[in-house]
């Protein structure tokens, strides 16, 4: 989100003008006129008249007394305005938008041999301050969980450092995501464990097209996407949705999109067959639709990324053991709490 700026203009200076005398024009005739028969003066009228200086160089820009702020994107900490704003924010309706900007943008990526099914669920953003990407994805998450009233993220971090799952607002164990989670936002947490591929496959992609939760922790690249540094840059997601490439889409139940052909939506409110999986070796038939903390917009990311990224979580960033912080690792380190884990999140039963 940025806010209109106003930048002070720069003070006009007045033009310098320099009046000289017409040469062409002659000098006023003495009432005395001198003897033609004398000399003429060597001196010319312009030679006579002095040569004026070159003009000064213009003075600098006055001091402004308005300074322009632009929202402070990272650190919300100085920015209160914008801090209530996003916290007060309900789930706008972006997601299809954004998944459409992307496959419009990426069309290389998708694969054109395959119909897509979007199954997405649209969730608030909230840009983290500091080591909070973990509860911040949990607060992104609260929104699909039908919770009465609404969690801040101030209570989410006062709880889980009072719990002791924290120091500064890290979380370096699922287990401890999944007993925040029901504490404060009274829904189910389940705990899952072996990684994201095999048989957990098809339960996760169930759970995304049914419209809950799944937060993932995993390595983060320099364009927030996932990679594999053995937990050196371990970070938290929420996927709120689910991309998939199929052969044929099942009928009834979908509607193709209006912008995007080959592109198809469950019709709301209408029961639909769910599709054919694709096989796990198939690459890039399956992207999560995911957001986290450092950016608006989701993201598409190749299912099978995501899976390796989290099986590889390891070790405990050598840049966080040396910068004299105290954080809260779990017995066992960051592999056992991070390594192959994840969290299913869905309403407490009889909550809608």
């Amino acid at each position: 989100m940025t806010s209109p700026c106003s930048f002070p203009l720069k003070p006009t200076i007045p033009p310098i003008i320099h009046e000289t005398q017409d040469t062409n024009i002659s000098p006023p005739l003495s009432p005395n006129p001198p003897d033609l028969a004398l000399p003429s003066c060597p001196c010319s009228l312009q030679a006579s008249v002095p040569s004026l200086p070159p003009p000064p160089p213009p003075p600098p820009p006055l001091p402004s007394t308005v300074e322009a702020v632009l929202p402070n994107v990272y650190g919300l900490k100085n920015s209160q305005l914008l801090k209530e704003a996003l916290e007060k924010a309900g789930p706008a309706p972006k997601g299809k938008h954004d998944v459409k900007r992307l496959l419009k943008l990426h069309q290389d990526r998708f694969r054109s041999d395959l119909q897509w099914i979007l199954f997405c669920a649209d969730l608030p953003s909230l840009i983290q301050e500091g080591p909070q990407c973990g509860l911040v994805a949990l607060w992104m998450a609260g929104a699909l969980l039908s919770t009465p009233g609404s969690v801040s993220l101030e209570r989410l971090v006062q709880v889980a450092k009072e719990r002791g799952y924290t120091a500064q607002g890290e979380m370096f164990s699922v287990a401890d995501m999944a007993k925040l989670a029901q504490e404060t936002l009274g829904c189910q947490a389940e705990l899952l464990c072996g990684g994201l591929g095999g048989p957990n496959r098809d339960r996760v992609l169930q759970h995304l097209m049914a419209g809950h939760p799944l937060l993932i922790p995993y390595d983060e690249d320099f364009n927030h996407e996932p990679c594999q540094k053995k937990g050196h840059k371990a970070h938290w997601a929420v996927s709120a949705g689910v991309l998939i490439g199929v052969q044929n889409v099942p009928s009834p139940g979908y509607i193709e999109d209006s912008e995007l052909p080959g592109l198809f939506h469950p019709v709301p409110g209408a029961p639909h067959q769910p599709p054919s999986f694709p096989e796990e070796s198939s690459p890039g038939a399956i992207f999560l639709l995911s957001k986290q903390g450092k950016s608006w917009h989701y993201q598409l990311w190749d299912y099978s990324q995501v899976r390796d990224s989290n099986l590889q979580l390891t070790d405990f960033a050598p840049a966080r053991a040396a910068d004299g912080r105290v954080y809260v690792v779990p017995a066992g380190g960051v592999k056992a709490g991070l390594c192959g884990q994840a969290l299913l999140l869905r309403p407490q039963e009889g909550s809608h």
